[in-house]
């Protein structure tokens, strides 16, 4: 069935306000302008997606579609509230309320040489033309309605930009806050990332906001690795419940690059990712580590693409689902090994955890596979607590809570001892044990593995 429909009232709704939005613009250049008005036209044909489209069969985004999302232009938000809710490490950051570039929260003047960190905006005014070659290159108006709406409002987002053999010394942050605000806004940042040759960087994506925040972010981001470049990249999404999240990332990788993501999802009221990586050179690897953890009616949709597009080229992929409550999960990842994409391994793991008899997962791993001469492997799990395991805990003292919430945690170890920022392992430690005591808090997998060592030897 195609995805091209008549505009609906939603669909106008929204074009209406980037009209009001457009004319409230200034001078541009022309690439810009035409660029918006063929997003705007590829989304208006195409409409929000409906669940009888494949890609989006199991999620519902009329949240997005019938609510009523204004710009936002104010950057206040309450330096305490901030300080809290970012990362506590050291880092380049750079920060946007509501999508709105905040100088005040960001911390650029100690960049080293050979590393560019600019908002959107700035990159553009300085810059136009080269921003504009790599811009939209990977994720198209044709990809999503979602990239299409994105590409036809996009204002500002973050520009990284690698010099050939730059190592960066401390972690690049791009924060994004949302704002309890008076009516619910929307936001449609992109990030750009070039990494040259032999270059080196860890990126981290951080979405959080004030409890009570209901807006809607609506991100595109691509990374473009040269030549031995490597990157790092986590993704550590802890949105509002109320917040409305869609983002896809879409990487091309040189040769023998390296691209490691880590796509940690515990917020949103509904999450739609999509992860793509082109490994267009001989040994290109590819690493995708996922963690999604839903509660009460929380919706997470990932879904991620290894393109194997050349010969000698791995990917191995490592996603894990736990939801409690009445959650609703999607994984669907795919690899394709393209024709003559000889000598390649593809690997793919999804394992998930109900916590609830209402809990709900969906998961569809595939591979397809055009080359004769390739490894490649795929599967999937669903399951729930082992009572014999809880029953093990709780005779050496450990309350049916504590238990679970070990046991739980020991479950989501194989992802999170890949993460080598401790400040990330443990919000994300935090948010899974849920209630635990403190000591278990504060000691994370160390205490649970010494449990669970125990148990073992007995």
């Amino acid at each position: 069935m195609s995805d091209v429909q008549s505009p609906s009232d939603d669909v106008r709704r929204f074009l209406a306000r980037l009209t009001d939005r457009n004319a409230s613009r200034g001078p541009e250049p022309t690439w810009i302008t035409a660029r918006r008005q063929a997003g705007a036209a590829r989304f208006e044909a195409m409409g929000f997606p409906h669940r009888r489209v494949e890609n989006w069969k199991y999620t519902d985004v009329r949240a997005i579609a019938r609510n009523d999302f204004a710009f936002s232009d104010d950057t206040s938000f309450s330096p305490a509230t901030a300080a809290a809710l970012t990362l506590p490490i050291e880092a380049h950051r750079i920060t946007f309320v509501d999508g709105v570039f905040s100088a005040a929260l960001s911390q650029l003047d100690e960049l080293p040489a050979g590393v560019s960190l600019l908002p959107l905006s700035q990159a553009l005014d300085e810059n136009h033309e080269a921003v504009g070659g790599p811009l939209g290159r990977l994720t198209g108006v044709e990809f999503s309605p979602f990239a299409a709406l994105n590409t036809a409002c996009m204002e500002e987002g973050a520009v990284l930009r690698l010099a050939p053999g730059t190592l960066v010394d401390k972690p690049v942050v791009v924060q994004f806050l949302s704002r309890a605000n008076d009516a619910p806004v929307m936001s449609h940042p992109r990030i750009l990332v070039e990494a040259g040759a032999r270059s080196q960087a860890t990126v981290i994506e951080h979405h959080v906001g004030e409890p009570e925040a209901a807006n809607f972010t609506n991100l595109v981001e691509e990374i473009i690795l040269e030549r031995g470049a490597i990157l790092a990249h986590y993704k550590l999404q802890e949105a509002p419940l109320a917040d409305l999240h869609v983002a896809s990332i879409h990487v091309e990788q040189g040769r023998d690059s390296r691209f490691t993501s880590f796509n940690l999802n515990l917020g949103g009221g509904l999450v739609r990712n999509d992860l793509i990586t082109e490994l267009n050179g001989q040994g290109a690897e590819a690493t995708f580590n996922g963690l999604f953890y839903g509660q009460g009616r929380q919706h997470v949709d990932n879904h991620t693409l290894a393109n194997h597009n050349a010969p000698h080229t791995t990917s191995n992929e490592n996603y894990k689902g736990i939801l409690d409550d009445r959650a609703h999960g999607v994984f669907n990842g795919k690899v394709v090994v393209k024709r003559d994409s000889q000598k390649i391994e593809g690997y793919q793991s999804n394992a998930n955890l109900l916590l609830s008899d209402r809990a709900e997962i969906d998961a569809k791993p595939e591979l397809e596979i055009y080359a004769d001469d390739v490894k490649c492997s795929h599967g999937t799990t669903t399951g729930q607590l082992d009572e014999e395991a809880v029953f093990a805990l709780r005779t050496r003292g450990i309350d049916a809570q504590t238990a679970r919430g070990l046991l739980t945690l020991a479950f989501a170890g194989e992802v999170l001892d890949q993460v080598g920022l401790d400040a990330i392992a443990e919000r994300v430690e935090r948010a899974v044990a849920g209630k635990l005591p403190e000591r278990f808090n504060l000691a994370g997998l160390v205490e649970t593995a010494a449990v669970l060592d125990e148990m073992a030897g007995d």
